[in-house]
């Protein structure tokens, strides 16, 4: 029903915003991989609420537990359980929004869909839900680092029409990331970023934003066509992320702008022996497979809809009435989204690694 993704490494996140708690179920992960909780903490400690100012102010130490699919700290091959209990869940903030849709999310969607929604901050729809998917993506990040050297790094590129250019994305480290409270690494750019969402903030309103991310190291061969090609498997994975509203894998649209002579990425090989191209407007994917450059992909993220401005609505019931909505937001998704894509892309590397190595073993440059 919509809450598992991936075939070979497959998850399954659980829980709302509101409830006891949120989690996930870890299936296909491999035997005897060292794995504790204090590999996932650091990733769900990054998408944590109340870092800054510029997060929603939710107090939550996000604190995982591993409860099944692991012995002596290693992974057994069965599926993995991991729980984050909720602990500064306000449902009564919420109150208002029993009887009145917020304008742009899902609770009219939701309403239409099932009969019945979690009106208390949202339910499934709520970017809690992604505890689940970044703790799963701190596994197959482990996996892939481990087996391959692929190493995936994402950071904030635009808030706004504030843009960031010229990135050193072939070096660029989470640390780097992780410097800047809006996580992009530009410090002048992010300096101004950060303002901008405060002023929004501030406002009762909200903003959105592009993250970039890279994937370093990714072995050539990855992918499965028609259907599973590579950059359509990330663009649904980096889609279902609440707020993302636009993908692109390379040069994107701005690639209409280019003639198929200046667009083609010409190959050489290099002095290690193997094939490379000269450029990367393909993104490090062709013909839906990996080809041993760096991936490159950016997600669009609209405003958080929920926003104390107030706005023009309607009642369950249909009469117009007003909304000025209460409890704890982001008032712009960006900064946490960071590590959410990173998350997304890991899991989808490391399924079609797993599925690779199934149908024809290992890819070249396995460890």
């Amino acid at each position: 029903m919509g809450n598992t993704f991936g075939r070979a490494f497959r998850i399954t996140t659980w829980g709302e915003s509101h409830g006891g708690g949120v989690g996930v179920v870890v299936d296909g992960c491999p035997p005897n991989l060292p794995l504790s909780e204090a590999d996932i903490q650091p990733d769900l400690d990054r998408r944590r609420p109340g870092q800054s100012a510029l997060t929603s102010p939710r107090r939550e130490s996000d604190t995982c537990r591993i409860l099944s699919g692991v012995f002596e700290g290693r992974t057994l091959g069965t599926p993995i359980a991991i729980v984050v209990p909720n602990e500064d869940a306000r449902p009564g903030d919420y109150e208002e929004l029993r009887t009145k849709f917020r304008p742009s999310h899902a609770d009219y969607t939701y309403l239409a869909k099932y009969g019945i929604r979690a009106w208390p901050g949202g339910g499934r729809a709520s970017a809690r839900e992604t505890v689940g998917r970044v703790a799963a993506g701190a596994i197959a990040r482990k996996i892939l680092r481990a087996d391959l050297g692929v190493e995936i790094v994402a950071c904030v590129t635009q808030i706004a029409d504030l843009i960031a250019r010229d990135l050193p994305f072939e070096t660029l480290t989470v640390e780097e990331v992780d410097r800047q409270p809006t996580r992009c690494p530009d410090p002048v750019l992010s300096a101004a970023m950060a303002e901008r969402i405060d002023r929004a903030r501030r406002e009762g309103d909200s903003l959105g934003g592009v993250v970039t991310c890279v994937a370093r190291g990714v072995p050539p061969g990855l992918g499965e066509p028609v259907f599973d090609k590579l950059e359509a498997d990330l663009a649904k994975a980096c889609m279902s992320l609440p707020a993302a509203k636009g993908f692109e894998v390379g040069s994107g649209f701005g690639g209409v702008l280019l003639t198929g002579w200046q667009h083609n990425d010409p190959f050489y090989r290099d002095d290690a022996g193997r094939i490379r191209t000269r450029t990367n407007y393909s993104g490090g994917i062709q013909g839906g497979i990996s080809n041993g450059e760096m991936i490159v992909l950016r997600v669009a993220f609209k405003p958080t809809a929920t926003i104390r401005k107030e706005q023009e609505t309607v009642t369950v019931e249909g009469e117009p009435t007003r909304l000025a909505a209460r409890g704890r937001h982001d008032p712009c998704v960006l900064p946490r989204a960071v590590v959410m894509v990173e998350a997304m892309v890991a899991l989808v590397l490391v399924d079609h690694y797993l599925r690779h190595r199934g149908q024809v073993g290992a890819p070249p440059g396995s460890r």
